[in-house]
C-alpha cells in the first residue's frame, strides 16, 4: 500500500518529527510503500519530497495520505480536499490562543488560525482521526465526527535512545532536593506558577534548600514571557535555586531525570506531553495537575492534582523525597506504564492494528 506522510516540517529531536519517522519505519518495515512530504527538513536521514508532488505520487483510492495536523496550513488542507486517497487526520492539538494574549500577537494569530481550521479538517469526514491522547480527540468529536472514526496513538518518540545515552550531570544541580521541569518556555506551560509552588517549599524546607532546574527553549517572539520568569524568580529572591538550560543535550536531560526528586509538571494545556513519558521511563516520580491530556497519559504513574495551589505541590514534592516507598512505588509504577503503555515497540503494534481498517479486503 501506498502511504504518505504529510508534515509542515521535520527537524531533530521534535516531537511531531519523531512520531513521523516512528510511523514511517514501522510501516516500512511492514512492507508498505511510504514516502514523507514536507515543505522543509534540517538534520534529519529522511528523504522528503516537495509537497507539490504528493498529487502525482499518490493518485489513486487505494492509497492512504497521512498529515500531521500541528498548525495552520492551507496547502495541507486543499491536499485533503483533493486526494482521491483515503484520509487519516494525525491530530497533535494546536494550543488555544487565549494563553498567549498578554504575550504575543503572532503566537496569538498563528493558534487562531491552526484552531480555526479544526472545523474546516472536520467537514471533511476523514477516513481516520488519529488523535495523541483522547483529549485532541475531543476536539473532534464535539464537532461531530463518529467515535467510530477515531483512534489514539501515542507519539512514537526517542526515548529508547535517551536510555542508551550515559548521564552527563557537570551542569545538573547535585546535592539538594532537586525539581525538575522539561519543556519550551511558554505561558501554557505554567512556569510562573510553577516558580510560586517551588517558593512555597522554603518555609518548610529543611537540610539543603530545593533546588528547580527548567530544561527548555525560549522563543524569542516570547521574549517577554520570559522576562516575566525572571522577574517572578526575582520577587521570590531564588535566583540562586533556580536554574534554566535551554541548551541542555540528551545526556545531561538523562541526568536530569535521574537526579530529580520530582518532575512537576503543572501546565495548562498538553495534548500528550512526551516529557511526561520520558520521566516514567527513566523512573522519576511525577508531581502533575490534572489538566488537558496529562491524567490520561499519566494514569497511575504519578501524583496528580485537580488544583495546583503552591503549598500543596511543595509539600508533594518533600513527600516525595522523605518517604523512600512512595518515591519507590511510583518509579516501579512509571516504568511498568513506558514498558507496557509507551514504548515504541507497543506503538508499533497499536499502528498495525488501526492501519488494518485500511487493508484490502
Amino acid at each position: 500500500m501506498k502511504i504518505a506522510m504529510l508534515v509542515p516540517g521535520l527537524r531533530p529531536h521534535d516531537a511531531v518529527s519523531n512520531d513521523v519517522r516512528g510511523m514511517t519505519a514501522v510501516l516500512r518495515g511492514d512492507g508498505h510503500e511510504v514516502a514523507v512530504f514536507a515543505p522543509h527538513a534540517q538534520g534529519v536521514d529522511e528523504v522528503v519530497r516537495a509537497p507539490e508532488e504528493l498529487s502525482a505520487w499518490l493518485d489513486h483510492r487505494d492509497g492512504v495520505l497521512v498529515y500531521h495536523y500541528c498548525v495552520g496550513w492551507d496547502l495541507a488542507l486543499n491536499a485533503m480536499r483533493k486526494t482521491r486517497a483515503r484520509r487519516v487526520l494525525r491530530y497533535h492539538n494546536i494550543t488555544p490562543p487565549e494563553f498567549f494574549t498578554d504575550w504575543s500577537p503572532g503566537y496569538v494569530s498563528a493558534c487562531e488560525e491552526g484552531r480555526r481550521q479544526l472545523d474546516d479538517f472536520a467537514a471533511l469526514g476523514c477516513d481516520l482521526y488519529l488523535g495523541d491522547s483522547p483529549y485532541n480527540n475531543e476536539d473532534f468529536i464535539s464537532r461531530g465526527i463518529g467515535t467510530e472514526r477515531c483512534e489514539v496513538l501515542a507519539p512514537f518518540h526517542e526515548i529508547e535512545h535517551l536510555l542508551d545515552l550515559p548521564a552527563k550531570s557537570e551542569r545538573i544541580p547535585q546535592g539538594s532536593p532537586l525539581w525538575l521541569a522539561v519543556g519550551r518556555i511558554s505561558p501554557n506551560k505554567s512556569y510562573l506558577e510553577l516558580v510560586d509552588a517551588f517558593a512555597a517549599s522554603f518555609p518548610a524546607a529543611r537540610g539543603d534548600a530545593p533546588h528547580l532546574l527548567i530544561i527548555g527553549k525560549l522563543d524569542p517572539n516570547l521574549a517577554r514571557y520570559g522576562e516575566a520568569l525572571q522577574a517572578r524568580i526575582a520577587a521570590h529572591g531564588l535566583e540562586q535555586h533556580i536554574t534554566i538550560l535551554q541548551d541542555a543535550n540528551g545526556a545531561e536531560l538523562r541526568a536530569a531525570f535521574e537526579h530529580a526528586t520530582a518532575f512537576v509538571m503543572l501546565s495548562k494545556h498538553e495534548g500528550f506531553c512526551v516529557p511526561l513519558v520520558e520521566a516514567m521511563a527513566l523512573g522519576t516520580p511525577i508531581v502533575a495537575l490534572a489538566s488537558s491530556a496529562m491524567p490520561s497519559t499519566i494514569g497511575d504513574a504519578g501524583i496528580v492534582w485537580d488544583c495546583d495551589e503552591p503549598p500543596l505541590i511543595a509539600t508533594t514534592v518533600a513527600r516525595i523525597g522523605a518517604d523512600a516507598q512512595l518515591r519507590s512505588t511510583l518509579r516501579e509504577r512509571g516504568r511498568a506504564r513506558f514498558a507496557n503503555t509507551f514504548a515504541n515497540p507497543v506503538l508499533g503494534q497499536r499502528l498495525r492494528l488501526i492501519m488494518q481498517r485500511f487493508a484490502s479486503p
